[in-house]
Protein backbone atom coordinates (compact mmCIF):
# COMPACT_ATOMS: atom_id res chain seq x y z
CA UNK A 1 0.00 0.00 0.00
CA UNK A 2 1.98 3.01 -1.28
CA UNK A 3 0.72 6.17 0.43
CA UNK A 4 0.14 8.26 -2.69
CA UNK A 5 -1.62 5.49 -4.61
CA UNK A 6 -3.74 4.53 -1.62
CA UNK A 7 -4.80 8.15 -1.17
CA UNK A 8 -5.68 8.37 -4.87
CA UNK A 9 -7.84 5.24 -4.63
CA UNK A 10 -9.55 6.68 -1.56
CA UNK A 11 -10.35 9.91 -3.43
CA UNK A 12 -8.24 12.06 -1.08
CA UNK A 13 -6.48 13.88 -3.93
CA UNK A 14 -9.70 15.48 -5.20
CA UNK A 15 -10.11 19.25 -5.03
CA UNK A 16 -12.54 19.03 -2.10
CA UNK A 17 -9.66 17.81 0.12
CA UNK A 18 -7.09 20.38 -1.01
CA UNK A 19 -7.76 23.24 1.40
CA UNK A 20 -7.63 21.32 4.73
CA UNK A 21 -4.51 19.44 3.61
CA UNK A 22 -2.78 22.63 2.45
CA UNK A 23 -3.53 24.34 5.75
CA UNK A 24 -2.31 21.32 7.71
CA UNK A 25 0.84 21.09 5.56
CA UNK A 26 1.74 24.75 6.11
CA UNK A 27 1.26 24.42 9.87
CA UNK A 28 3.37 21.25 10.01
CA UNK A 29 6.06 22.95 7.90
CA UNK A 30 6.17 25.85 10.35
CA UNK A 31 6.41 23.44 13.29
CA UNK A 32 9.13 21.42 11.54
CA UNK A 33 11.30 24.48 10.84
CA UNK A 34 12.75 25.08 14.33
CA UNK A 35 12.70 21.38 15.22
CA UNK A 36 14.70 20.37 12.15
CA UNK A 37 17.39 22.96 12.91
CA UNK A 38 17.46 22.10 16.62
CA UNK A 39 17.77 18.37 16.00
CA UNK A 40 20.52 18.93 13.43
CA UNK A 41 22.60 21.08 15.78
CA UNK A 42 22.12 18.64 18.67
CA UNK A 43 23.23 15.78 16.38
CA UNK A 44 26.48 17.55 15.49
CA UNK A 45 25.33 18.66 12.02
CA UNK A 46 24.65 22.12 10.58
CA UNK A 47 21.15 23.60 10.92
CA UNK A 48 20.54 23.61 7.16
CA UNK A 49 21.22 19.87 7.08
CA UNK A 50 18.23 19.36 9.33
CA UNK A 51 16.09 21.29 6.86
CA UNK A 52 17.46 19.28 3.93
CA UNK A 53 16.65 16.07 5.82
CA UNK A 54 13.10 17.18 6.52
CA UNK A 55 12.61 18.17 2.85
CA UNK A 56 14.00 15.00 1.24
CA UNK A 57 12.69 12.49 3.78
CA UNK A 58 9.33 14.24 4.00
CA UNK A 59 8.91 14.10 0.22
CA UNK A 60 9.79 10.40 -0.11
CA UNK A 61 7.89 9.12 2.92
CA UNK A 62 4.74 11.11 2.06
CA UNK A 63 4.66 9.58 -1.41
CA UNK A 64 6.20 6.11 -1.03
CA UNK A 65 5.59 5.26 2.64
CA UNK A 66 2.95 2.96 4.06
CA UNK A 67 0.95 5.62 5.94
CA UNK A 68 -0.76 8.44 4.09
CA UNK A 69 -0.56 10.66 7.19
CA UNK A 70 3.08 10.17 8.17
CA UNK A 71 5.37 13.21 8.41
CA UNK A 72 9.06 12.31 8.34
CA UNK A 73 12.20 14.19 9.22
CA UNK A 74 14.91 14.38 11.87
CA UNK A 75 13.67 13.49 15.35
CA UNK A 76 14.83 13.79 18.93
CA UNK A 77 15.18 10.04 19.37
CA UNK A 78 18.13 10.03 16.98
CA UNK A 79 20.10 12.75 18.74
CA UNK A 80 22.01 10.45 21.09
CA UNK A 81 23.07 8.02 18.36
CA UNK A 82 23.79 10.61 15.69
CA UNK A 83 25.73 12.88 18.04
CA UNK A 84 28.01 9.99 18.99
CA UNK A 85 28.56 9.02 15.34
CA UNK A 86 29.35 12.60 14.32
CA UNK A 87 31.78 13.05 17.22
CA UNK A 88 33.68 9.88 16.30
CA UNK A 89 33.37 9.64 12.51
CA UNK A 90 32.53 13.17 11.38
CA UNK A 91 29.58 14.31 9.29
CA UNK A 92 30.68 12.11 6.38
CA UNK A 93 30.59 9.09 8.68
CA UNK A 94 27.11 10.09 9.80
CA UNK A 95 25.90 10.27 6.21
CA UNK A 96 27.47 6.92 5.30
CA UNK A 97 25.87 5.31 8.37
CA UNK A 98 22.52 6.83 7.37
CA UNK A 99 22.84 5.47 3.84
CA UNK A 100 23.66 2.01 5.21
CA UNK A 101 20.72 2.22 7.63
CA UNK A 102 18.48 3.10 4.71
CA UNK A 103 19.57 -0.05 2.89
CA UNK A 104 18.84 -2.10 6.04
CA UNK A 105 15.37 -0.57 6.40
CA UNK A 106 14.66 -1.21 2.72
CA UNK A 107 15.71 -4.85 3.16
CA UNK A 108 13.53 -5.22 6.27
CA UNK A 109 10.55 -3.92 4.33
CA UNK A 110 11.18 -6.11 1.28
CA UNK A 111 11.55 -9.15 3.56
CA UNK A 112 8.23 -8.22 5.22
CA UNK A 113 9.69 -7.79 8.68
CA UNK A 114 7.45 -4.86 9.59
CA UNK A 115 5.24 -6.92 11.87
CA UNK A 116 8.24 -8.35 13.75
CA UNK A 117 9.48 -4.89 14.77
CA UNK A 118 6.17 -4.34 16.58
CA UNK A 119 6.99 -7.16 19.00
CA UNK A 120 9.69 -5.21 20.83
CA UNK A 121 8.36 -5.13 24.44
CA UNK A 122 6.82 -1.94 25.78
CA UNK A 123 9.17 -1.70 28.85
CA UNK A 124 12.14 -1.59 26.47
CA UNK A 125 10.59 1.15 24.31
CA UNK A 126 9.48 3.24 27.29
CA UNK A 127 12.84 2.75 29.03
CA UNK A 128 15.07 3.83 26.18
CA UNK A 129 12.73 6.66 25.14
CA UNK A 130 12.76 8.10 28.65
CA UNK A 131 16.53 7.66 28.77
CA UNK A 132 16.93 9.56 25.50
CA UNK A 133 14.78 12.34 26.92
CA UNK A 134 17.07 12.68 29.93
CA UNK A 135 20.20 12.74 27.74
CA UNK A 136 18.73 15.40 25.42
CA UNK A 137 17.68 17.54 28.39
CA UNK A 138 21.08 17.47 30.07
CA UNK A 139 22.83 17.83 26.71
CA UNK A 140 21.10 21.17 26.09
CA UNK A 141 22.19 22.81 29.35
CA UNK A 142 25.31 24.15 27.69
CA UNK A 143 23.40 26.22 25.09
CA UNK A 144 20.48 27.01 27.44
CA UNK A 145 22.74 28.54 30.11
CA UNK A 146 25.53 29.74 27.81
CA UNK A 147 28.18 27.55 29.42
CA UNK A 148 31.65 27.06 27.94
CA UNK A 149 34.37 24.45 28.13
CA UNK A 150 32.09 21.52 28.97
CA UNK A 151 33.20 18.43 27.07
CA UNK A 152 33.01 14.85 28.33
CA UNK A 153 32.55 11.44 26.80
CA UNK A 154 30.24 9.85 29.38
CA UNK A 155 26.93 11.13 30.67
CA UNK A 156 27.87 11.16 34.36
CA UNK A 157 31.09 13.08 33.63
CA UNK A 158 29.24 15.63 31.52
CA UNK A 159 26.53 16.07 34.16
CA UNK A 160 29.12 16.68 36.86
CA UNK A 161 31.00 19.24 34.74
CA UNK A 162 27.75 21.03 33.87
CA UNK A 163 26.75 21.22 37.53
CA UNK A 164 30.15 22.68 38.37
CA UNK A 165 29.87 25.21 35.53
CA UNK A 166 26.31 26.36 36.35
CA UNK A 167 27.47 29.27 38.60
CA UNK A 168 29.22 30.74 35.53
CA UNK A 169 26.05 30.83 33.41
CA UNK A 170 25.66 33.65 30.87
CA UNK A 171 22.84 35.95 32.11
CA UNK A 172 21.62 37.19 28.70
CA UNK A 173 21.63 33.70 27.18
CA UNK A 174 19.83 32.20 30.17
CA UNK A 175 17.22 34.99 30.19
CA UNK A 176 16.53 34.56 26.48
CA UNK A 177 16.29 30.79 26.89
CA UNK A 178 14.00 31.05 29.90
CA UNK A 179 11.66 33.46 28.10
CA UNK A 180 11.61 31.17 25.06
CA UNK A 181 10.77 28.20 27.29
CA UNK A 182 8.00 30.20 28.98
CA UNK A 183 6.52 31.06 25.57
CA UNK A 184 6.65 27.42 24.54
CA UNK A 185 4.68 26.42 27.62
CA UNK A 186 2.26 29.37 27.68
CA UNK A 187 1.43 29.74 23.97
CA UNK A 188 -1.23 26.98 23.99
CA UNK A 189 -2.94 28.80 26.92
CA UNK A 190 -2.80 32.41 25.67
CA UNK A 191 -6.02 33.48 23.91
CA UNK A 192 -4.38 35.29 21.01
CA UNK A 193 -1.62 32.72 20.42
CA UNK A 194 -3.17 29.35 21.21
CA UNK A 195 -3.62 28.50 17.52
CA UNK A 196 0.03 29.22 16.68
CA UNK A 197 2.80 26.61 17.04
CA UNK A 198 4.69 27.20 20.26
CA UNK A 199 8.14 26.51 18.73
CA UNK A 200 7.52 29.13 16.03
CA UNK A 201 6.40 31.77 18.56
CA UNK A 202 9.47 31.15 20.72
CA UNK A 203 11.78 31.17 17.68
CA UNK A 204 10.37 34.43 16.29
CA UNK A 205 10.50 36.12 19.70
CA UNK A 206 14.08 35.08 20.47
CA UNK A 207 15.32 35.88 16.96
CA UNK A 208 13.65 39.33 16.98
CA UNK A 209 15.00 40.12 20.43
CA UNK A 210 18.55 39.18 19.44
CA UNK A 211 18.32 41.08 16.12
CA UNK A 212 17.14 44.25 17.91
CA UNK A 213 19.21 44.10 21.11
CA UNK A 214 22.40 42.43 19.82
CA UNK A 215 23.02 40.86 23.22
CA UNK A 216 26.74 40.32 23.61
CA UNK A 217 27.89 36.76 24.12
CA UNK A 218 24.64 35.12 22.95
CA UNK A 219 25.48 32.31 20.53
CA UNK A 220 23.43 32.31 17.32
CA UNK A 221 23.28 30.27 14.14
CA UNK A 222 25.25 33.08 12.51
CA UNK A 223 28.05 33.09 15.10
CA UNK A 224 28.23 29.31 15.38
CA UNK A 225 27.62 28.21 11.77
CA UNK A 226 27.85 31.33 9.63
CA UNK A 227 24.14 31.24 8.81
CA UNK A 228 22.12 29.06 6.46
CA UNK A 229 22.88 28.93 2.70
CA UNK A 230 20.11 30.41 0.57
CA UNK A 231 19.34 27.59 -1.83
CA UNK A 232 18.89 23.86 -2.11
CA UNK A 233 21.80 21.43 -1.76
CA UNK A 234 23.62 19.83 -4.66
CA UNK A 235 23.86 16.08 -5.18
CA UNK A 236 26.94 14.65 -3.46
CA UNK A 237 27.81 11.01 -2.87
CA UNK A 238 29.70 10.39 0.41
CA UNK A 239 33.13 8.79 0.16
CA UNK A 240 32.12 5.20 0.93
CA UNK A 241 34.99 2.77 1.51
CA UNK A 242 35.03 -0.80 2.76
CA UNK A 243 36.89 0.23 5.92
CA UNK A 244 34.27 2.85 6.79
CA UNK A 245 31.43 0.47 6.02
CA UNK A 246 32.86 -2.09 8.45
CA UNK A 247 33.40 0.59 11.12
CA UNK A 248 29.86 1.90 10.77
CA UNK A 249 27.89 -1.37 10.63
CA UNK A 250 27.00 -1.16 14.33
CA UNK A 251 25.90 2.51 14.31
CA UNK A 252 24.00 1.98 11.04
CA UNK A 253 22.13 -0.96 12.54
CA UNK A 254 21.24 1.16 15.56
CA UNK A 255 19.87 3.91 13.29
CA UNK A 256 17.88 1.36 11.28
CA UNK A 257 16.34 -0.32 14.33
CA UNK A 258 15.46 2.94 16.07
CA UNK A 259 14.14 4.38 12.81
CA UNK A 260 11.97 1.32 12.23
CA UNK A 261 10.58 1.38 15.76
CA UNK A 262 9.80 5.11 15.80
CA UNK A 263 8.31 5.23 12.30
CA UNK A 264 6.00 2.29 13.00
CA UNK A 265 5.01 3.72 16.39
CA UNK A 266 4.20 7.00 14.66
CA UNK A 267 2.13 5.17 12.04
CA UNK A 268 0.22 3.35 14.80
CA UNK A 269 -0.47 6.67 16.55
CA UNK A 270 -1.72 8.10 13.24
CA UNK A 271 -4.03 5.10 12.74
CA UNK A 272 -5.46 5.55 16.21
CA UNK A 273 -6.12 9.26 15.67
CA UNK A 274 -7.54 9.08 12.15
CA UNK A 275 -9.01 5.58 11.97
CA UNK A 276 -6.71 4.52 9.13
CA UNK A 277 -4.56 1.42 8.59
CA UNK A 278 -0.93 1.58 7.57
CA UNK A 279 1.20 -0.97 5.73
CA UNK A 280 4.18 -1.59 8.02
CA UNK A 281 6.33 -3.22 5.34
CA UNK A 282 5.75 -0.41 2.83
CA UNK A 283 6.45 2.09 5.59
CA UNK A 284 9.86 0.51 6.14
CA UNK A 285 10.51 0.62 2.40
CA UNK A 286 9.61 4.31 2.30
CA UNK A 287 11.78 5.07 5.33
CA UNK A 288 14.62 3.08 3.79
CA UNK A 289 14.47 5.04 0.53
CA UNK A 290 14.31 8.32 2.48
CA UNK A 291 17.46 7.46 4.42
CA UNK A 292 19.25 6.37 1.26
CA UNK A 293 18.47 9.58 -0.63
CA UNK A 294 18.72 12.15 2.22
CA UNK A 295 22.53 11.81 2.68
CA UNK A 296 23.00 12.36 -1.06
CA UNK A 297 21.55 15.86 -0.62
CA UNK A 298 23.38 16.84 2.55
CA UNK A 299 20.92 15.32 5.00
CA UNK A 300 21.17 12.60 7.63
CA UNK A 301 18.95 10.05 9.40
CA UNK A 302 15.20 10.58 9.41
CA UNK A 303 12.13 8.70 10.57
CA UNK A 304 8.44 9.21 11.18
CA UNK A 305 7.95 12.11 13.59
CA UNK A 306 5.13 11.39 16.04
CA UNK A 307 4.58 15.03 17.11
CA UNK A 308 4.51 16.39 13.56
CA UNK A 309 2.30 13.54 12.35
CA UNK A 310 -0.15 14.23 15.18
CA UNK A 311 -0.07 17.96 14.35
CA UNK A 312 -0.87 17.11 10.75
CA UNK A 313 -3.95 15.08 11.73
CA UNK A 314 -5.22 17.61 14.31
CA UNK A 315 -5.14 20.39 11.72
CA UNK A 316 -7.11 18.53 9.07
CA UNK A 317 -4.49 16.52 7.19
CA UNK A 318 -6.02 13.45 5.57
CA UNK A 319 -3.57 12.44 2.84
CA UNK A 320 -0.05 12.79 1.43
CA UNK A 321 -0.85 16.26 0.08
CA UNK A 322 -0.34 17.69 3.56
CA UNK A 323 3.11 16.10 3.73
CA UNK A 324 4.01 17.49 0.32
CA UNK A 325 2.87 21.00 1.32
CA UNK A 326 4.97 20.67 4.49
CA UNK A 327 7.97 19.96 2.24
CA UNK A 328 7.15 22.92 -0.04
CA UNK A 329 6.88 25.21 3.00
CA UNK A 330 10.40 24.25 4.10
CA UNK A 331 11.72 24.73 0.56
CA UNK A 332 10.31 28.26 0.44
CA UNK A 333 11.83 29.03 3.83
CA UNK A 334 15.27 27.91 2.63
CA UNK A 335 14.95 29.86 -0.63
CA UNK A 336 13.44 33.07 0.76
CA UNK A 337 14.12 33.42 4.49
CA UNK A 338 17.51 31.77 5.01
CA UNK A 339 19.38 35.09 5.60
CA UNK A 340 17.25 35.77 8.69
CA UNK A 341 18.57 32.64 10.39
CA UNK A 342 21.83 34.36 11.38
CA UNK A 343 20.02 35.91 14.37
CA UNK A 344 18.43 32.69 15.65
CA UNK A 345 19.82 32.11 19.19
CA UNK A 346 20.95 28.60 20.02
CA UNK A 347 19.38 29.18 23.44
CA UNK A 348 15.92 29.31 21.83
CA UNK A 349 16.57 26.02 20.05
CA UNK A 350 17.75 24.46 23.31
CA UNK A 351 14.52 25.60 24.97
CA UNK A 352 12.58 23.84 22.21
CA UNK A 353 14.60 20.69 22.85
CA UNK A 354 13.84 20.97 26.58
CA UNK A 355 10.15 20.57 25.73
CA UNK A 356 10.93 17.79 23.23
CA UNK A 357 12.91 15.94 25.93
CA UNK A 358 10.05 16.28 28.42
CA UNK A 359 7.51 14.98 25.93
CA UNK A 360 9.79 12.08 24.97
CA UNK A 361 10.41 11.02 28.54
CA UNK A 362 6.63 10.86 29.21
CA UNK A 363 7.23 10.82 32.96
CA UNK A 364 3.62 10.02 33.84
CA UNK A 365 3.60 6.88 31.67
CA UNK A 366 7.07 5.87 32.92
CA UNK A 367 6.02 6.17 36.56
CA UNK A 368 2.72 4.38 35.93
CA UNK A 369 4.56 1.44 34.35
CA UNK A 370 7.19 1.39 37.11
CA UNK A 371 4.44 1.36 39.77
CA UNK A 372 1.89 -1.01 38.25
CA UNK A 373 3.76 -3.40 35.95
CA UNK A 374 4.89 -6.89 37.08
CA UNK A 375 8.26 -6.93 38.80
CA UNK A 376 10.08 -8.52 35.86
CA UNK A 377 8.79 -5.82 33.49
CA UNK A 378 9.77 -3.11 35.96
CA UNK A 379 13.28 -4.57 36.09
CA UNK A 380 13.50 -4.55 32.27
CA UNK A 381 12.22 -0.95 32.21
CA UNK A 382 14.76 0.30 34.76
CA UNK A 383 17.70 -1.63 33.29
CA UNK A 384 16.96 -0.27 29.82
CA UNK A 385 16.59 3.27 31.17
CA UNK A 386 19.80 3.20 33.22
CA UNK A 387 21.85 1.64 30.41
CA UNK A 388 20.50 4.18 27.90
CA UNK A 389 21.56 7.08 30.12
CA UNK A 390 24.85 5.81 31.49
CA UNK A 391 26.08 3.34 28.87
CA UNK A 392 24.82 3.27 25.29
CA UNK A 393 21.46 3.19 23.54
CA UNK A 394 22.36 0.16 21.41
CA UNK A 395 23.58 -1.77 24.46
CA UNK A 396 20.45 -0.77 26.35
CA UNK A 397 18.05 -1.93 23.65
CA UNK A 398 19.94 -5.18 23.08
CA UNK A 399 20.09 -6.06 26.77
CA UNK A 400 16.48 -4.96 27.29
CA UNK A 401 15.26 -7.18 24.46
CA UNK A 402 17.41 -10.09 25.67
CA UNK A 403 16.04 -9.78 29.21
CA UNK A 404 12.48 -9.57 27.90
CA UNK A 405 13.07 -12.61 25.70
CA UNK A 406 14.54 -14.63 28.56
CA UNK A 407 11.62 -13.65 30.79
CA UNK A 408 9.16 -14.66 28.09
CA UNK A 409 10.89 -18.02 27.60
CA UNK A 410 10.87 -18.66 31.34
CA UNK A 411 7.14 -18.01 31.46
CA UNK A 412 6.56 -20.17 28.39
CA UNK A 413 8.63 -23.00 29.84
CA UNK A 414 6.75 -22.85 33.14
CA UNK A 415 3.45 -23.01 31.25
CA UNK A 416 4.37 -26.33 29.60
CA UNK A 417 2.92 -29.26 31.52
CA UNK A 418 3.77 -32.94 31.19
CA UNK A 419 1.48 -35.10 33.29
CA UNK A 420 0.32 -38.69 33.57
CA UNK A 421 -3.34 -39.20 32.67
CA UNK A 422 -5.40 -41.65 34.71
CA UNK A 423 -8.80 -43.24 34.30
CA UNK A 424 -10.58 -40.09 35.50
CA UNK A 425 -9.08 -37.87 32.77
CA UNK A 426 -9.45 -40.57 30.08
CA UNK A 427 -12.98 -41.67 30.99
CA UNK A 428 -14.46 -40.80 27.59
CA UNK A 429 -11.69 -42.38 25.49
CA UNK A 430 -11.74 -45.54 27.62
CA UNK A 431 -15.52 -45.83 27.30
CA UNK A 432 -15.21 -45.86 23.52
CA UNK A 433 -13.07 -48.99 23.79
CA UNK A 434 -15.17 -50.67 26.46
CA UNK A 435 -12.53 -50.22 29.18
CA UNK A 436 -13.20 -49.26 32.77
CA UNK A 437 -9.53 -48.63 33.29
CA UNK A 438 -6.33 -48.47 31.30
CA UNK A 439 -5.14 -51.82 29.96
CA UNK A 440 -2.48 -53.32 32.23
CA UNK A 441 1.03 -52.14 31.44
CA UNK A 442 -0.14 -48.98 29.61
CA UNK A 443 0.73 -45.44 30.71
CA UNK A 444 -0.48 -42.22 29.08
CA UNK A 445 1.41 -38.93 29.34
CA UNK A 446 0.07 -35.66 27.89
CA UNK A 447 2.23 -32.70 26.85
CA UNK A 448 0.46 -29.33 27.00
CA UNK A 449 2.31 -26.37 25.49
CA UNK A 450 5.18 -25.82 23.05
CA UNK A 451 7.92 -28.43 23.33
CA UNK A 452 10.89 -26.10 22.84
CA UNK A 453 14.36 -25.86 24.32
CA UNK A 454 13.13 -24.02 27.41
CA UNK A 455 10.65 -26.77 28.31
CA UNK A 456 12.51 -29.99 27.53
CA UNK A 457 13.94 -30.32 31.02
CA UNK A 458 10.46 -30.60 32.49
CA UNK A 459 9.46 -33.08 29.77
CA UNK A 460 12.52 -35.24 30.28
CA UNK A 461 12.25 -35.19 34.08
CA UNK A 462 8.59 -36.23 34.19
CA UNK A 463 9.01 -39.05 31.68
CA UNK A 464 12.02 -40.35 33.58
CA UNK A 465 9.86 -40.89 36.69
CA UNK A 466 8.14 -44.08 35.59
CA UNK A 467 8.66 -46.16 38.71
CA UNK A 468 8.07 -49.43 36.88
CA UNK A 469 8.60 -49.81 33.17
CA UNK A 470 5.25 -50.17 31.40
CA UNK A 471 4.74 -52.33 28.32
CA UNK A 472 3.40 -49.34 26.36
CA UNK A 473 3.90 -45.59 26.90
CA UNK A 474 1.52 -43.32 25.01
CA UNK A 475 2.77 -39.73 24.60
CA UNK A 476 -0.14 -37.45 23.76
CA UNK A 477 0.94 -34.46 21.61
CA UNK A 478 -2.52 -33.07 20.91
CA UNK A 479 -1.88 -29.79 22.75
CA UNK A 480 1.66 -29.17 21.44
CA UNK A 481 1.42 -26.21 19.01
CA UNK A 482 5.03 -26.49 17.85
CA UNK A 483 8.28 -28.29 18.56
CA UNK A 484 11.83 -27.11 17.94
CA UNK A 485 15.06 -29.04 17.28
CA UNK A 486 15.89 -29.30 20.99
CA UNK A 487 12.46 -30.76 21.68
CA UNK A 488 12.90 -33.21 18.80
CA UNK A 489 16.31 -34.31 20.06
CA UNK A 490 15.00 -34.74 23.59
CA UNK A 491 12.03 -36.75 22.36
CA UNK A 492 14.40 -38.94 20.33
CA UNK A 493 16.59 -39.56 23.40
CA UNK A 494 13.52 -40.47 25.47
CA UNK A 495 12.25 -42.89 22.80
CA UNK A 496 15.66 -44.56 22.44
CA UNK A 497 15.96 -44.97 26.21
CA UNK A 498 12.47 -46.47 26.47
CA UNK A 499 13.17 -48.84 23.57
CA UNK A 500 16.33 -50.04 25.33
CA UNK A 501 14.17 -50.80 28.37
CA UNK A 502 11.73 -52.74 26.22
CA UNK A 503 8.93 -50.16 26.34
CA UNK A 504 6.82 -49.58 23.26
CA UNK A 505 6.21 -45.87 22.50
CA UNK A 506 3.07 -44.58 20.77
CA UNK A 507 2.72 -40.91 19.73
CA UNK A 508 -0.81 -39.54 19.37
CA UNK A 509 -2.50 -36.39 18.10
CA UNK A 510 0.34 -34.30 16.57
CA UNK A 511 -0.90 -31.43 14.43
CA UNK A 512 0.25 -31.06 10.82
CA UNK A 513 3.20 -28.82 11.66
CA UNK A 514 4.46 -31.05 14.46
CA UNK A 515 3.89 -34.17 12.35
CA UNK A 516 5.95 -32.73 9.50
CA UNK A 517 8.82 -32.05 11.90
CA UNK A 518 8.59 -35.53 13.41
CA UNK A 519 8.86 -37.04 9.95
CA UNK A 520 11.76 -34.78 8.94
CA UNK A 521 13.64 -35.66 12.14
CA UNK A 522 13.07 -39.43 11.45
CA UNK A 523 11.15 -39.82 14.70
CA UNK A 524 8.20 -41.40 12.90
CA UNK A 525 10.55 -44.02 11.51
CA UNK A 526 12.11 -44.48 14.95
CA UNK A 527 8.85 -45.28 16.75
CA UNK A 528 7.35 -46.95 13.68
CA UNK A 529 4.65 -45.41 11.52
CA UNK A 530 2.10 -47.81 13.02
CA UNK A 531 2.86 -46.31 16.41
CA UNK A 532 1.81 -42.78 15.37
CA UNK A 533 -1.96 -42.35 15.82
CA UNK A 534 -4.23 -39.44 15.01
CA UNK A 535 -6.24 -39.85 18.23
CA UNK A 536 -5.83 -41.34 21.66
CA UNK A 537 -8.83 -43.60 21.00
CA UNK A 538 -6.93 -45.25 18.13
CA UNK A 539 -3.89 -45.72 20.37
CA UNK A 540 -6.03 -47.36 23.07
CA UNK A 541 -7.60 -49.63 20.46
CA UNK A 542 -4.10 -50.66 19.41
CA UNK A 543 -3.23 -51.39 23.04
CA UNK A 544 -6.42 -53.44 23.43
CA UNK A 545 -5.46 -55.55 20.41
CA UNK A 546 -1.97 -55.99 21.87
CA UNK A 547 -3.44 -57.16 25.18
CA UNK A 548 -5.62 -59.71 23.38
CA UNK A 549 -2.64 -61.01 21.40
CA UNK A 550 -0.57 -61.25 24.57
CA UNK A 551 -3.36 -63.14 26.34
CA UNK A 552 -3.74 -65.52 23.39
CA UNK A 553 0.01 -66.20 23.33
CA UNK A 554 0.00 -66.79 27.08
CA UNK A 555 -2.88 -69.29 26.80
CA UNK A 556 -1.21 -71.06 23.91
CA UNK A 557 2.03 -71.39 25.85
CA UNK A 558 0.38 -72.73 29.01
CA UNK A 559 0.21 -76.54 29.72
CA UNK A 560 -2.92 -78.17 28.33
CA UNK A 561 -4.29 -79.11 31.76
CA UNK A 562 -4.15 -75.41 32.91
CA UNK A 563 -5.89 -73.97 29.87
CA UNK A 564 -9.45 -72.71 30.39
Amino acid sequence: MIALLEAHRAGLLRRAHWLPNIVAGVIVGVVALPLAMAFAIASGAKPEQGLYTAIVAGLIVSTLGGSRLQIAGPTGAFIVILGGITAKHGIDGLQIATLMAGCMLLLLGVCRMGAVIKFIPSPVIVGFTAGIGVIIWVGQWQDFFGLHGVAARHFHEKLWLLLQALPQLHPATTTLAALSLALLLLTPRLPGLRHLPGPLVALVFATSAQALLHCEGVATIGSAFGGIPQGLPAWRVPDVTLVRVIELIGPAFAIAMLGAIESLLSAVVADGMAGTRHDSNQELIGQGLANIVAPLFGGFAATGAIARTATNIRNGGSGPLAGLVHVLTLVLVVLLLAPLAVHVPLAALSAILFVVAWNMSDLAHFMKMAWRAPRADVLILLVTFVLTVFADLVVAVNIGVILATLHFMRRMASSVEVQALGEQELRQELAHQGFDQLPPGVLVYAVEGPLFFGAVENFERVLAITHTDPHVLIIRLRWVPFIDITGLQTLEDVVLDLHRRGVRVILTGPNERVMAKLEKAKLVALVGRDNVCATLTQALAMCRASVRDADAQEIAAAPAETRP
